[in-house]
């Protein structure tokens, strides 16, 4: 790889907690307040509490193998800088260029659905905005202004520098798991068990294609990965920062799952804010509207660390000279890309505000899923053509362990729906013409 030049160099300022707090607040969104009820109602039942236990294992395979390459080979590129070092160039891009997908519509999705949670808060104190300016002209609309907003004020945060953008998502994920903890602690006190019966009424496979659905509330941990040149200790802090905020969420994703389900009949539960409309049902109208402010707080964070792990992608192929090196500057004062941030920012805000962008959460999980395969399969490599390489955390019994994360993730892969393949496929061509357009230069 092409070494970082002074002008494009970042500063080491995060801690283990920095990062851990990081992979919360990326992942801790979206899945919890939105995915849990929908994937409950419509996949697996009260079994979506075995769709996480998968979800989280799957992950769990690729986190240990995103740890091991986070802590020997580094660089703010992730799985697209593993891929490029173990495969070369050509697979790096277009690994490279499916985390771009995954990050920027992840991006732009997430930020729809702040928009939509806002919206239900403010009409729930009766000061709605009006409906043209929440929807985008597809729908009726002239745009999307809380999605564009909300994107823009994040661009506006980080162009302060990642400390500051690091502080602020500490405190806004302590808001967030101070709500979870609330709607855990009145949940349990209104469980109905006979609502766990049928435990899989769609079966078994049904509990699996709920694996595939919830996947995207795991999308973030990677993110951490991002963050390699901006850690103090990088060697140490990156693998725990990976495997402590995956080992968390997924300990909070299955009981918020078991507590839903066990308050809620899971046929009630296909909603986007079924997370408060439970507590609602319980007759806490007050705890139900604190739920939806933790939303709209979880919401917001994952936000802010995609937006950051997209930049940082972008920085590292753009550093390699496969994407337009026009915004590589780094700013003096913040120690950050901030053209690059207003940059990417504008282009996402626009895909918010504008386009509609049904049936996205399964294509960013396809390319989500398929990064992950590479980069376990890149650990299993690695090992082979580099055996003396530096590896200050190895990922245990290995080739077993990324074998299985391999094979875990295809597996999910097959379970999404083909609009998801039609996606990834459509995308990774445009990549191929763009590489060959943008080498051939």
């Amino acid at each position: 790889m092409s070494s970082v030049t002074k002008s494009s160099s970042l500063v080491r300022c995060l801690s283990v907690t920095d990062l851990t707090l990081m992979g919360i607040g990326a992942i801790v969104g979206a899945g919890l307040f939105v995915l849990t009820g929908i994937a409950a109602a419509t996949k697996a039942g009260p079994g979506v509490i075995l769709s996480y236990l998968m979800a989280g294992l799957a992950c769990s395979f690729s986190a240990l193998a995103y740890a091991e390459l986070a802590a020997s080979i580094g660089g703010c590129g992730s799985a697209y800088g593993y891929a490029r070092l173990s495969m070369g160039k050509w697979m790096g891009w277009i690994v490279g260029w499916d985390l771009l997908l995954e990050y920027g519509m992840n991006v732009s999705t997430v930020a729809i659905g702040w928009a939509g949670y806002l919206q239900s808060a403010l009409t729930a104190v009766g000061l709605p905005l009006p409906h043209r300016l929440t929807v985008n002209p597809f729908h009726g609309g002239i745009i999307n202004l809380p999605a564009v907003l909300i994107i823009l004020l994040m661009a506006l945060v980080l162009t302060q520098g990642i400390k500051s953008g690091a502080r602020f998502n500490n405190l806004i994920v302590a808001v967030k798991l101070s709500v979870i903890g609330l709607f855990i602690w009145f949940g349990v006190h209104h469980l109905q068990p006979e609502n766990w019966h049928p435990f899989l009424p769609f079966g078994i496979h049904g509990a699996i294609q709920g694996a595939g659905l919830v996947f995207f509330a795991f999308i973030g941990f990677d993110a951490v990965a991002t963050a390699a040149e901006e850690t103090k200790n990088p060697q140490r802090d990156l693998p725990l920062g990976i495997l402590f905020s995956l080992a968390i969420c997924t300990l909070l994703y299955v009981i918020v799952a078991g507590v839903l389900t066990g308050i809620q009949h899971y046929t009630t539960l296909n909603t986007p804010s079924s997370v408060a409309d439970a507590l609602l049902g319980t007759g806490h109208p007050v705890a139900g509207q604190i739920i939806s402010i933790g939303a709209i707080a979880g919401l917001t964070t994952t936000i802010l660390v995609m937006f950051y792990g997209m930049t940082r992608i972008y920085l590292a192929m753009a550093r390699d000279g496969i994407l337009p090196q026009a915004f590589l500057k780094i700013d003096p004062r913040s120690h950050s890309p901030n053209q690059l941030i207003w940059f990417t920012g504008i282009i996402m805000a626009a895909f918010a505000g504008f386009c509609p962008i049904e049936s996205v959460a399964s294509i960013v999980n396809i390319a989500t899923l398929a990064a992950f395969a590479i980069v376990s399969g890149c650990v299993i490599l690695l090992r082979y053509t580099r055996p003396k390489m530096s590896r200050p955390f190895k990922t245990p019994f290995s080739p077993l362990v990324p074998l299985a994360g391999i094979g875990s993730c295809v597996y999910l892969m097959l379970s999404l729906p083909k609009v998801a393949w039609v996606g990834l496929a459509l995308w990774s061509l445009g990549g191929v013409v763009f590489f060959y357009w943008h080498d051939s230069r």
